[in-house]
């Protein structure tokens, strides 16, 4: 489905240029649930960028069924069923969840379909549809939000920085379950950038990025028992 082949890419640095990814290249199967991880500043976030447009690579091709997409922008690669929701989801003064809902699902929803979307991702839908999105909502509500857009739009390539990134356990143990249910019952891929050992636990595929550079891709069960004996290239949660 996605195919990313020899991708570098270097930003200025000075009087000279800085490395940031190093001819990375690995593919991502059709219907397939892929967390990259790794240590802090080895690149990941960069190729989540790299893979929906935000940046260009400097090198190298980035394929999605098999078409040539390396120069495409993010809105060009969304109209192709590409979406990216971020490390911290956006606010939108006066819009309500139900009008960003409509809005991903490129229709004027009614009410029953909207909070069909909001119940995908364990949320009680009358207590939200109407709700301005701003900060009267915790991290982990917005964040569940981005997904029922990302699922009102029908993207087959779902990629998330860091999901659980500034919000509390409870939210985190949430979002775990929104994401098995999307693997369940939703379909698409899903890519998640994160080194939460909880959502390693739930991927078909770990790749390891290090230093800019793949060092290592498998299963789950070939790459996570190694990672849990280097605790310090990944950062957990812990059960409570």
């Amino acid at each position: 489905m996605l195919e990313l082949k020899n991708i570098s890419f270097r930003v200025e640095d000075g009087n000279s240029k800085k490395e940031i990814i190093k001819n990375v290249s690995f593919k991502i199967e059709e219907n397939s649930f892929v967390v990259v991880t790794g240590p802090n500043g080895g690149g990941k976030s960069t190729i989540a960028k790299i893979i929906t447009g935000i940046e260009k690579p400097t090198e190298g091709q980035i394929l999605y069924k098999n078409e040539d997409i390396t120069q495409l922008s993010i809105t060009e690669r969304a109209r192709k069923g590409i979406g990216f929701a971020f490390q911290q989801p956006v606010k939108f003064k006066g819009l309500t969840v139900f009008d960003m809902l409509s809005l991903a699902a490129n229709k004027t929803l009614n009410t029953e379909e909207a909070c069909a979307y909001l119940s995908e991702v364990g949320l009680c839908a009358r207590d939200y549809v109407y709700r301005e999105i701003n900060s009267s909502l915790s991290g982990g509500e917005l964040k569940r939000i981005e997904i029922a857009m990302l699922i009102a739009r029908g993207t087959m390539l779902s990629v998330f920085d860091e999901p659980e990134a500034g919000i509390d356990l409870w939210s985190f143990k949430n979002l775990i379950r929104v994401f098995q249910k999307m693997r369940e019952h939703t379909g698409g891929t899903i890519v998640i950038i994160s080194h939460q050992e909880r959502i390693l636990d739930i991927a078909d595929k770990i790749i390891v990025l290090a230093n800019g550079g793949v060092q290592n891709i498998g299963t789950r069960d070939e790459i996570l028992p190694e990672l849990l004996k280097h605790s310090n290239t990944c950062r957990f949660y812990k059960e409570v």
